[in-house]
């Protein structure tokens, strides 16, 4: 069976390499001294998981998990008149979509490589945006994708 913790991991570092932002789980990121980081930020949560692929020769080593990557922009820290916009959360979002991005020159695989933990691959992702929202109150405006990985154990893994 595939622990879910280390594919998170690895999904988080990944989010992080191709947006250079930080990215928190399930809840708003911190900074080395505990506080809440500022925006722009992402927030993963993962969804559901499938174990079974539904055939007579399942040998119980292939799993699917969802993960959904919300995309934060936010005002401007010190700027009491700025506001999260558009711009700013579909840059961010357009570097989450990096995570599906192949390799121009056909090569297989992905651009971005996913620490995914010993013994495991990810074989196939796909992703699709899901919409966002905003929040006037706030000042902030969001952008939501959400990501599917499909892992196998290797043999002797």
């Amino acid at each position: 069976m595939i622990d879910r913790l280390p594919v998170t991991d690895g999904l988080v570092q990944l989010l992080e390499t191709v947006t250079g932002r930080p990215v928190g789980r399930r809840t708003v990121p911190l900074d080395a001294q505990g506080r809440a980081v500022t925006p722009p930020y992402t927030i993963l949560y993962p969804l559901e998981r499938v174990d079974d692929t539904n055939t007579l020769a399942d040998d119980q080593r292939a799993t699917v998990l969802d993960y959904q990557a919300t995309f934060i922009s936010g005002p401007t820290p010190r700027d009491p008149d700025s506001r999260g916009g558009d711009e700013q959360a579909q840059w961010l979002t357009d570097r989450g979509w990096k995570v599906v991005e192949r390799h121009a020159d056909g090569r297989p695989g992905y651009m971005h490589p996913i620490n995914v933990g010993p013994g495991v691959v990810c074989w196939r992702r796909e992703a699709r945006e899901a919409g966002g929202m905003s929040d006037p109150n706030d000042a902030i405006i969001n952008s939501v994708i959400r990501y599917r990985l499909f892992l196998e154990e290797q043999p002797g893994g």
